[in-house]
Formats: structure tokens, sequence, C-alpha cells
């Protein structure tokens, strides 16, 4: 009675039937082993936690913030993306702090598009996206993202009747740790301006990358019709803090301002100040967690490959996507696997359809752990 058209089409989670299958494991006395949730094990670094330690003394951080607050993570948001990237931004109307990337992008897209609206949707996806895009009642136009092309789309490929509004990409991508090149962000940035089309940027794993391989940012082909979202979650460490950013497009970055006025405020004061002082630690201490997950990399990718797996060594991100032999329903395959050797796992069909058939491993356990997983996996009994 009570649920809204916007609350029914956002659709049901396979996660809840994951839960579900660890919970009769761990009833069998299994321990488990979980690479199925993307959230970082590690600590933020230590200054970063003093300062939000030291905010909480200080009352002056308890009110509510309001934008003129939020000047300090501006600038240095500001100040990272020119660091890191080369790209110019005004801190005052091209960056606007967010309570985390996936807020962010929800509220996002109530304010750049209307009902009825198209979006260029990546299939596969992280599934947010699509719980963001039906409470924006927006149609979805499909866009494949193939083993064949390196899981990157083929803009040319979509129909000219489509009218997007809005393309969202997602590079490193989850779940498929895809990598992208400057010249691809330029390419689409040109293919949206032609269109009208707004380009959105998920930008969570900038700084989760390995060896000389560095993300570039979607904000380098310009900031006109482009915005990237921003999150501390992964390359900081920071998920519970619940602290991001928003950057480019000022004419998108306003109407996000007062979607986000009407709805919430800034993130505390002492979050602010500590996400602030993480974006302006030197780059090696950044990118610290990438050598963890790039070693925890190295002992998964040789381990799947020992036993047969077809999976390829992810340059970035915190995940590995690994098509899983003879296995057409990957669902069924996560939950036997969950209840059979306590590994849990998130399957492809959770990213979309063109998931099915794969699953992915979140780094997020110690090399032994993942070489143990592997073991249990090839144990498995049909």
């Amino acid at each position: 009675m009570w649920s809204s058209r916007r609350a029914a089409a956002v659709p049901g989670s396979v996660f809840s039937l994951m839960d579900a299958a660890k919970s009769r494991a761990r009833g069998r006395g299994l321990d488990i082993i979980d690479l199925s949730i993307g959230s970082s094990d590690l600590q933020p670094p230590e200054l970063v936690l003093e300062a939000l330690r030291q905010a909480t003394h200080d009352p002056a951080t308890y009110r509510y913030p309001l934008f003129s607050d939020t000047q300090p993570l501006r600038d240095a948001a500001a100040a990272y993306l020119k660091r890191r990237f080369g790209v110019t931004l005004n801190a005052d109307t091209e960056v606007l702090p967010l309570i985390g990337a996936q807020e962010g992008l929800a509220h996002l897209l109530l304010a750049v598009t209307d009902p009825g609206d198209s979006i260029l949707l990546p299939d596969p996806c992280y599934p947010p996206y699509l719980g963001a895009v039906a409470v924006a009642g927006l149609n979805i136009v499909t866009l494949p993202l193939l083993p064949e092309r390196g899981f990157l789309p083929d803009l040319n490929a979509v129909p000219d009747d489509a009218n997007p509004r809005v393309l969202l990409l997602n590079y490193p991508n989850n779940p498929t740790s895809a990598v992208a090149t400057p010249s691809f962000f330029q390419q689409a940035a040109q293919w949206c301006r032609e269109r009208g089309t707004l380009l959105i940027h998920d930008h969570p794993y900038a700084e989760l990358t390995f060896g000389d391989y560095r993300a570039p940012s979607a904000l380098e082909a310009g900031t006109a019709g482009v915005v990237e979202l921003h999150s501390l979650s992964k390359t900081h460490h920071m998920g519970g803090f619940r602290v991001g950013f928003a950057a480019g497009d000022a004419q998108a970055i306003a109407a996000l301002a007062r979607v986000k006025g009407a709805i919430d405020f800034h993130p505390y004061l002492g979050i602010q100040y500590a996400a602030a002082l993480a974006l302006g630690l030197p780059d090696e201490v950044g990118r610290a967690g990438a050598g963890v997950f790039q070693a925890r990399r190295d002992a998964l990718i040789p381990a799947l490959h020992g036993i047969g797996w077809e999976v390829q060594p992810p340059q970035a991100s915190m995940y590995a996507w690994a098509r899983v032999p003879n296995v057409t329903d990957s669902l069924a395959y996560a939950v036997r696997a969950a209840e059979q050797t306590g590994v849990a796992l998130s399957p492809g069909r959770a990213f979309g359809e063109r998931g099915e058939g794969f699953v992915r491993f979140a780094l997020v356990q110690p090399p032994e752990q993942l070489r143990e997983a592997v073991k249990r996996l090839a144990e498995m009994k049909e």
C-alpha cells in the first residue's frame, strides 16, 4: 500500500541470497572466506584518523555544516585533481562534497534528468546504479561491455534514436576491473557533446592501480558536459566515513547542489577535515594500499589459472573478474560455493545480463586466504 512506483522499481538484490548461503555455511561449521563485498579491509593513514579524533573534541564541529564550511575540502579536492590529473577547476563552482559517491550519483541523476529521460548504462555495472536510475525514473539504454573489446563500450553502436540524457561510465571498472585511456575519455566526451549528453564518470578506484598504470580522469577531456564522482572509500580506505566529491561542469554541479540542499547537509566537519588531509597526502602514502591489493592479485590470479579458470590479471581496482568454466548460472554456482566451501563470491548475474557466467572476487583477504579460497573451489562437488 505504501510503496511508491519509484520504490517498487528498485531491483531486488541477489546479495540477500548470498547472505543466506553464508549463514547456512556457518551453521555447518565452515569458516567463511568472504570475497563478495568490495569494502577495503585496510586502515586510513594514522594522520587522517588523528585529524578526526581531534575534531571530535572541538564543539565547533558539532553544528550543521554549511556550504562555506566545505571550503577546505573543496580546495583540497581541486588541488588533488590538479596535482594528479593536471585538471584546473574552480573550487567554488566546479567542486561539491558528497556523502559518498553512491549518494552523489543518485542525487546527480535527480538533478540533471527528468522522469522518462534515457540513460546509457553499462552492462555489467555496479548494482546500485540500477537503483539510482529507477528512483530517477529513467529509461535504460543498455551499453554492452564485452570481453573482446576489453570491456569498453562501443558508442558507435548506440542507436541513433536513443537520445540519451546521460552516459554513465566507470573506469577502473567495477566489476570487470577494465581500464580506460585518456583518448577513450576524449572520444566519449566528444561523442556526448555532439548529442547534448552529460558524461558522468564514477571514479572511486583512481589510485588503486598496479605497476606503471595510472588511471586517467574524464575531466582531462574538459569540464564542459562532464561530471566526475570521487570517493575516499576505496583509495583512502574510508568507506564508513561516507565522504567524496563531485567535480566538473559548473551548471551540473549547481543543479546537484540545489537537490542536495533540499535533502541533506554536508558531511560532519571532522570527517571533512580528515578527508581534506587525506587528499593532500603525498602520492606514495595514498598509493600504499594499491601495493597491498597488487600483492593479493598476484596471489589469486596464478592460483585461478592453476585450476583452469579464464581470468585476466587486472591493472587496477580491488577485484578480479573471472569466467567460471562450464557454468551458465553464476548465482547458483556462487550459492553452492558458499554452502559447500565457505567461499563467498559475487555472482556475475548481480551486475547485469552480460555478467552471467562470471564471478567477481574482491581482493579483501590476505594472499594466503585467497590461495585457500581457490583450493576450496577446486575441490567443490557438482
